[in-house]
């Protein structure tokens, strides 16, 4: 199991909550989605695309972290649940403000979102 064990990817309290699991496993993610669908995003690849105010700005929507900045060996130090609609990584260089919605990482492990 993932250390997110279980979201509620549902809205309503009485649907049956849908399945996510999500694994950092060293330089890589794997995120288990309902239907028995599976994506390994890697590391470096989830925190280039963080979408939090310090990365992208927030007028323009321009990106404006450095993947130069960014250590080739970086790692998810944790993962916390954010509601029903996001996760947020704390990364091993001491990042931890990005908010990833469950579409953000669809996209960015190629699947439809």
């Amino acid at each position: 199991m993932g250390l997110l064990d279980r979201i509620n990817f549902g809205k309503k309290p009485a649907e049956p909550p849908e399945r996510i699991d999500v694994n950092p496993a060293g330089t890589e993610i794997v995120i288990a989605w309902p239907g028995g669908v599976e994506a390994t995003i890697s590391a470096f690849t989830l925190r280039d695309a963080c979408p939090c105010a310090q990365c992208i700005d927030e007028s323009t929507g321009k990106k404006t972290l450095n993947p130069d900045t960014i250590p080739r060996d970086i790692h998810v130090e944790s993962v916390e649940g954010v509601g029903n609609y996001a996760v947020k990584f704390n990364w091993s260089d001491g990042h931890g403000t990005g908010l990833y919605a469950w579409n953000t990482l669809r996209r960015v492990s190629g699947l439809p979102e």
